[in-house]
C-alpha cells in the first residue's frame, strides 16, 4: 500500500510549490494519474520513487517504510519510467546482465515474449532505433522487471497505433494482483479499460481519488444530440452533447476526458459532493 499522508513538496532550488497537503491511500491495481501540466504528477511519482523527498519524510511511504529513506529492498520493488529516460546499456540484453539482478521478480521469459509481440530479440542497438522503437524495448523489459511498484509518466508516448494496443494487452497480461501500477498520461483512451481507480490533481492539489466502480456507481457518462437535463455536467462536441449525470441505474464506462474536464469547472464541487456521498 502507497500511503500519502499530508504530503507537500516545495521545489528547493526556486521554492515553488509542486504539491500540497496531498492524503490519500493507493493499493494494489492499475490507477490513472490525471491533472494539468504542472499539476505535480511527475514530482509526485518521483516522490514514490524515492527520487525526491517527501516533507516531512513520513508523508509518503510503502508499507510503513518512508520512501525517502531510499530502502534497498523498497528500491528493488520499484520501478519509474519517465518520458525522457535513456537506457545505460546499449541493448536490452545488456540490461539484462547489468541491471535485471537488482530486481529480483525479473522474469526472463516474460522478456523475450515482450519483445517478441515487437518483432524484437534484444540484440538490437538502442542509439539505432527510433524513438518509438526504442520505447518499445524500454517497455517489454520494464513490465518484465516485475517490480511491485511500477510508475510509469506517459508510457505511450511516440508509440504507433498498433503499439498502443500492444502495450494495453501486455499491461493486462504483465501485471497481477499483487503490484501497484500508477500511469500518469493525458491520452487516456490508450488505456480506457485498463485502470482500476483514477487520481486527479490539480494545483499540487488532490481533487479525487476513487476506485472506477465507486465512480459508476454515483454518475453516468451519456451522449445525446439534445442538451440533456439533470445534468451536472455538460459540453458540445461535434454537433452531440456529452454530460455526467446521477446514476438512476445506467451504468456506463467512464469518460475520462469528460471527468477531468468536470473537475476543472464550476461544476467540479457539486460533482465532488456527489462522488462523495454515502447515497448511490
Amino acid at each position: 500500500m502507497i500511503t500519502l499522508k499530508n504530503l507537500s513538496y516545495r521545489f528547493p532550488s526556486w521554492g515553488v510549490v509542486a504539491l500540497d497537503d496531498v492524503t490519500a491511500d493507493i493499493p494494489t491495481g492499475i490507477h490513472l494519474l490525471l491533472g494539468e501540466n504542472g499539476a505535480g504528477k511527475t514530482t509526485l511519482l518521483h516522490i514514490i520513487a524515492g527520487l525526491r523527498t517527501a516533507a516531512p519524510t513520513e508523508s509518503c511511504t510503502i508499507d510503513g517504510i518512508p520512501t525517502a529513506l531510499r530502502d534497498p529492498q523498497l528500491l528493488a520493488d520499484t520501478f519509474i519510467f519517465t518520458d525522457e529516460m535513456k537506457f545505460p546499456f546499449p541493448t536490452i540484453n545488456e540490461m539484462v546482465q547489468r541491471h535485471a539482478c537488482f530486481y529480483p521478480s525479473f522474469d526472463y521469459d516474460m522478456l523475450q515474449a515482450n519483445l517478441a509481440r515487437f518483432g524484437m530479440d534484444g540484440s538490437e542497438a538502442l542509439d539505432k532505433f527510433s524513438l518509438g522503437n526504442r520505447k518499445k524495448a524500454q517497455l517489454a523489459y520494464i513490465l518484465s522487471l516485475r517490480s511491485r511498484i511500477l510508475l510509469l509518466d506517459e508510457p505511450a508516448n511516440a508509440l504507433d497505433i498498433s503499439a498502443k494496443q500492444t502495450l494495453l494487452q501486455m499491461l493486462a497480461q504483465c501485471t497481477d494482483e499483487g503490484q501497484t501500477v500508477i500511469i500518469s498520461t493525458h491520452t487516456v483512451w490508450d488505456f480506457q479499460n485498463l485502470f482500476e481507480s483514477v487520481i486527479v490533481l490539480n494545483h499540487g492539489k488532490l481533487v479525487l481519488n476513487k476506485p472506477i466502480w465507486e465512480i459508476t456507481e454515483r454518475v453516468s457518462f451519456v451522449s445525446d444530440s439534445m442538451p440533456i437535463p439533470n445534468a451536472i455536467y455538460i459540453e458540445p462536441l461535434l454537433g452531440k452533447y456529452l454530460a455526467i449525470t446521477p446514476n438512476t441505474g445506467n451504468t456506463t464506462d467512464v469518460d475520462y476526458t469528460l471527468l477531468y474536464n468536470a473537475l476543472q469547472s464550476p461544476s467540479r464541487d457539486n460533482l465532488l459532493n456527489i462522488l462523495n456521498s454515502d447515497q448511490q
